[in-house]
């Protein structure tokens, strides 16, 4: 593979990492959840199911403990989180999603699926379930950073 057609994949990997991103939070708010920000949604992929720490929740956006902190003040204020004892470190908090946390993280489940499926229109199912397994091959799942 040349370097012009490397770029030109690259290219094209960051503009549907984007797209998508920007349909799933344009459906989140669409759904009636306000105040946020696509940030807010990696935020929650990382809270999700069993809450996480201030500090782990930072490793996992690649920001410092500060902007993390900041991040979780947001939706604490906002009603989508919690902070509660942690049950093995009596000196941290556990971040925790709310009622409404959940409600969102499935409005965003939805708004995924409303993207897929307009990919599958394109597509078929077929090349975009090859096309889930192929990605996966290269980025296995982990921590999903946005860009700031």
């Amino acid at each position: 593979m040349q370097n012009s057609e490397a770029m030109a994949l690259s290219v094209t990997l960051l503009a549907v990492a984007g797209e998508l991103t920007q349909r799933i939070h344009d459906g989140v708010l669409a759904r009636g959840f306000e105040g946020l920000r696509p940030a807010h949604g990696f935020a929650f992929a990382r809270l999700a199911p069993d809450g996480a720490t201030v500090t782990d929740l930072a490793a996992h956006l690649g920001v410092t403990k500060q902007a993390a902190s900041q991040l979780v003040d947001e939706i604490v204020r906002r009603g989508y989180a919690e902070r509660r004892p942690h049950p093995d470190d009596a000196r941290a908090r556990l971040v925790v999603l709310t009622e409404r946390g959940w409600a969102c993280t499935r409005a965003a489940e939805e708004a995924a699926a409303d993207a897929v499926r307009a990919w599958m229109e394109v597509l078929g199912e077929g090349e975009v379930r090859a096309l889930t397994g192929q990605l996966a091959r290269i980025a296995p799942y982990g921590p999903i950073r946005p860009a700031w």
